[in-house]
């Protein structure tokens, strides 16, 4: 039996992920009502399938990587990994599918759940469709946030449904190792993947179109992301993609692959790395004037541009502005004051790094890429800063040759590089390619928002022996 009600909400928050949760606990503290819609499990994307089950499968290959090389350690750590147990780890870390700790922190923050399909139903406005026929009318006094994240997108492969291929949730989630992994893509999760696959034992091969991995960051990054990972005993299949694929023998069949230089491969699965996509499809943007199945544009307060009224917003991975979960907290942080502000009858702080503007997705967008060996990066990148006209000055070193990298393990790789600018002597990008340089990343993102000038970071001493000494190093040969 189908029924109907209203409820009113000062807020109604649409994707109950880390976004829409920050939205709401915001909102909540700022003392207006809040009401969030989920239709899969609280917590979203990044808990169940995306980083946190991907890096504990990828913590026993990284860290065994780095024991592997390390005197009185290597005998200890020749053997395979114990798949099992690193399934098992990845299942607690993703809880086991469960959410009712979620639920739990959503109660204790005294915000309201709505479990459903929600969808925007006019200004102000959202239908909720809930799993047991009810229909719910919510009415929001001042604002909408989506927050429903994104998809995998596919290629145009014919017979995607019968050759049932891997998106990333495959590939978080799944409770098997495939004997033999073919992966199309060149970007984070293609490489995250293969690097956890690899050494869990699947014979990976990875396919991509373009001549390298990871192009949109510094070249070197991708380099030696793709030398370890044929060192590790994977394939790369570059300046190629895939023609034609179909899984041959039934559902649990062998996948064929014809690629488009002519050469051919059999695999148990294959994984489509090819990017994200908005879900917007069915979100009933058309009853607001805006494109049904696409990205939505906001201003830096993440109010939607198209939609008059100020009402609606867009946090997060849905906006396309930087699809990382960090980022999209920190959106939700700034979207969550807004509101407030707005409700509360205060002025916007619009300035540049002002409480109501997110200018750190134009500025510094901090990323850690968990392969062997880690990619870290923040701010521009060389490319982008010949692209856009900005006139920067590159300066390099090889982490390799510091004493703290060379006790990190004897065999260290790795190269820094930061990006300043000449006429402020400021930071303004910083890439890092190195085991362990994630732990390097967040003093990166701090110089560059602090906007320090590097006279001033010659004063901020890094202990010896550690990797962090890099930046004086930087500093040595940026100063001359």
């Amino acid at each position: 039996m189908t029924t109907e009600n209203t409820r009113t909400y000062d807020v109604v928050v649409i994707g109950a992920g880390p976004v829409g949760e920050n939205v709401a606990d915001r909102t909540v503290a700022a003392g207006l009502s809040t009401v969030i819609v989920e239709s899969e499990l609280i917590g979203g994307e990044c808990s169940y399938w995306a980083c946190e089950p991907s890096k504990a499968l990828l913590r026993p290959a990284l860290l065994r990587a780095d024991a592997a090389k390390v005197p009185g350690l290597n005998p200890a750590v020749a053997g395979p990994l114990d798949t099992a147990a690193v399934l098992a780890h990845r299942d607690r870390m993703s809880a086991d599918w469960n959410d009712d700790g979620q639920v739990d922190w959503l109660k204790g923050a005294g915000i309201d759940l709505v479990r459903g399909h929600g969808r925007l139903d006019g200004p102000r406005q959202v239908t909720v469709h809930t799993p047991d026929g009810e229909v719910l009318r919510l009415r929001a006094v001042h604002a909408v946030a989506v927050c429903t994240g994104t998809r995998a997108a596919f290629p145009p492969l014919p017979g995607l449904d019968t050759l049932r291929p891997w998106s990333s949730r495959e590939a978080t989630a799944s409770q098997r190792v495939p004997g033999r992994l073919a992966i199309l893509g060149a970007g984070v999760v293609a490489v995250e993947m293969a690097t956890a696959y690899q050494a869990l034992g699947s014979q990976v091969t990875l396919i991509a179109r373009e001549p390298g991995l990871l192009t949109r960051m510094e070249p070197f990054a991708g380099e030696l992301v793709a030398e370890s990972l044929r060192e590790a005993g994977a394939e790369l299949c570059l300046n190629t993609t895939i023609s034609t694929a179909t899984r041959e023998g039934g559902p649990d069949g062998e996948v064929h692959l014809t690629l488009s230089d002519g050469s051919r491969l059999v695999a148990d699965e294959l994984l489509l790395a090819t990017g994200r996509a908005p879900r917007t499809d069915d979100l009933g943007l058309d009853t607001v004037g805006l494109t049904p199945g696409g990205w939505i544009a906001t201003d830096d307060s993440f109010t939607a541009t198209g939609v008059p009224g100020d009402w609606l917003y867009a946090v997060g991975d849905v906006n396309h502005r930087a699809l990382l979960t960090h980022q999209g907290k920190y959106q939700a942080r700034i979207a969550g004051a807004v509101i407030a502000a707005r409700a509360q009858g205060e002025p916007l702080d619009t300035a540049r790094w002002g409480r109501h503007t997110a200018t750190a997705d134009l500025e510094a967008v901090p990323q850690v890429v968990f392969t062997e060996p880690e990619i870290a990066a923040v701010g521009l990148t060389t490319e982008e800063a010949e692209r856009t006209g900005r006139r920067v000055d590159v300066v390099d070193h090889e982490i390799g040759l510091l004493a703290g990298a060379l006790q990190h393990r004897p065999d260290y790789r790795g190269t820094a590089r930061v990006l300043i600018d000449p006429e402020r002597r400021t930071v303004v990008g910083a890439t890092f390619a190195g085991p362990g340089v994630g732990e390097l990343l967040h003093s990166a993102t701090v110089a560059i928002t602090s906007e320090v000038t590097v006279d001033r970071l010659w004063h901020a001493v890094p202990p010896f022996p550690t990797i962090s000494e890099v930046w004086l190093r930087l500093l040595e040969t940026y100063r001359g």
